[in-house]
């Protein structure tokens, strides 16, 4: 019988590591004080999608920072490069868009096992293609070149690929999540796939220690293993300001590590929680992940975005136009759960049964 995974098998321990940031949270905090009263006064919470500093005039500041992971470790097996910087500004944008923010720079970060400029500048090339479509400047960055510590899947090929990015928002439009209200409706924006998240898992149940397989097409699908897995992270920029600009959104929820367990980051300050119902039917290379690593449903739905990248709470009388407009935005989007009172959030998996995440 097949080995059952689960992401904390194959190296990613999400628990751990959510204590690891509660602890990161308590000591990083302290630094906060040391701008009250000041320029750059924090008015977030650590922990957030982005960290928003008060620089007059009513303007905030809003800051994050974002990597693409271990799909850069496929794009090393398929000697393609030129996908990963659209995820590195997805990743970013996405989170930013989160709060409110209109992305404005990102600085990129490069850090190389050998320097092959091939290899850059298709990187870079993708980082110019998904930084036109967020409408979004690269403002510098820096290349690091460390044959002692970048090690890939390929002699020679490792790199990792991350950025800081910078938006800004009104102060009086930010969006934290606590205007989120019992019977509010979230919105589902569809999303391209695996994105930048669980490839961890991902490899290990499509690829493991055959790397070959990278090359193969699964039963059923048009392109290979390693093809549908760089399928870059899908940028949701374009549809948030539209929403903005047309609906009053309560809350935005950039589906990324720990899937939809990200939805407590609103129910933290509206002190509510999500029950999401009416998922569509994921992506067939889901399916084909939960299939072949006999994944649980709670797995699946604490992983992957399962055809979900980004949740958009609006009041239960709006549900139907944010659909519209993110339709008319060329987004694919559903109504596809509810807030409600008790804390946590649940997701019923098309056919199955609802689980609670952690």
């Amino acid at each position: 019988m097949a080995e059952k995974w689960t992401y904390a098998k194959a190296g990613v321990d999400v628990k751990k590591a959510g204590r690891a940031h509660k602890e990161i949270g308590e000591l990083v905090e302290e630094t906060f004080k040391l701008r009250t009263g000041r320029f750059g006064e924090v008015t977030s919470r650590f922990g957030h999608y982005a960290s928003l500093v008060r620089i007059g005039g009513g303007r905030l500041l809003a800051l994050h920072a974002d990597g693409v992971g271990s799909k850069v470790l496929i794009a090393q097996l398929m000697d393609r490069y030129d996908t990963v910087g659209i995820d590195c500004v997805a990743m970013n944008v996405n989170d930013l868009i989160c709060v409110g923010a209109e992305p404005v720079g990102i600085v990129d970060y490069l850090a190389v096992e050998r320097v092959n400029e091939e290899v850059v500048k298709a990187i870079m090339r993708g980082l110019v293609s998904g930084a036109k479509e967020a409408g979004v400047a690269i403002l510098g960055g820096e290349t690091a070149v460390l044959p002692d510590i970048i090690r890939g899947a390929v002699e020679g090929r490792g790199f990792d690929l991350a950025a800081t990015s910078i938006g800004m928002v009104d102060e009086d439009k930010v969006i934290l999540g606590d205007r989120v209200a019992e019977g509010d409706a979230v919105v589902g924006l569809v999303s391209n796939g695996v994105h930048s998240n669980g490839l961890t898992l991902a490899r290990r149940v499509l690829i493991g220690e055959k790397l070959e397989m990278v090359h193969e097409k699964l039963p059923g699908f048009d392109r290979s293993v390693g093809e549908e897995l760089l399928v870059p992270t899908r940028i949701y920029v374009r549809a948030v300001r539209e929403l903005l600009r047309s609906l009053d959104v309560h809350g935005l929820a950039h589906i990324t590590g720990g899937s939809f367990g990200k939805l407590r980051r609103l129910g933290e300050y509206s002190r509510t929680g999500f029950q999401l119902d009416s998922m569509p039917d994921p992506q067939p290379l889901f399916k084909e992940i939960q299939r072949r690593g006999r994944v649980s449903d709670k797995e699946m739905y604490g992983t992957f975005n399962m055809g979900v990248g980004l949740c958009v709470v609006v009041d239960r009388e709006s549900a139907e136009d944010a659909v519209g407009v993110c339709e008319k935005a060329g987004f694919g989007a559903s109504v596809v759960g509810k807030v409600v009172q008790e804390s946590g959030v649940k997701v019923r998996p098309p056919k199955g049964r609802r689980v609670s995440l952690r």
